[in-house]
């Protein structure tokens, strides 16, 4: 079977890829798909899954027709990080509100990093993409999210 694969790095980023559209798409087929002009529930995840796919699909080609690097060391600890990271904004969301839960989701993920450092140019950027967030989800399609959750009044 190694002989088959040649480059390991694509081939195993093929799969995940691939598995993930492929459970994101069972999981979208009970919606209702509609039209490109009126769009049910399940177009953007059915659109998006086939999409993940295909671009497992061709990893997973050119993992196998391609010569590519071996896998390296899996970094645990920034994979911890970003998974924490992520569990706490959604844990904060609702309690503390969407701006306090993507600082942390922000500092959190950054700080798996080892380039990250913590100055007046990664604040900017984080604010810039809390509003963003905001303007987007808020403002723009009216998600119900609170800005400041339930441990500050809202």
């Amino acid at each position: 079977m190694s002989s088959l694969i040649k480059s390991p790095k694509d081939f195993w980023t093929g799969v995940v890829y691939f598995g993930f559209g492929a459970i994101a798409f069972w999981i979208a087929r009970d919606y209702s798909f509609g039209t490109a002009s009126r769009m049910g529930a399940g177009y953007f995840p059915t659109v998006l899954s086939g999409l993940l796919m295909v671009f497992g699909l061709l990893a997973l080609l050119r993992g196998v027709t391609r010569n590519g690097k071996p896998f390296g060391v899996f970094a645990w600890k920034q994979a911890l990080l970003i998974f924490a990271s992520t569990v706490a904004f959604g844990l904060l969301l609702l309690r503390a509100g969407l701006i306090i839960a993507l600082i942390v989701l922000i500092l959190g993920s950054a700080s798996a990093s080892s380039k990250f450092r913590f100055e007046w140019k990664a604040l900017l950027m984080a604010l810039g993409l809390i509003v963003f967030c905001v303007l987007v989800f808020i403002k723009g399609l009216g998600l119900p999210m609170p800005l400041l959750g339930s441990w500050f009044g809202d």
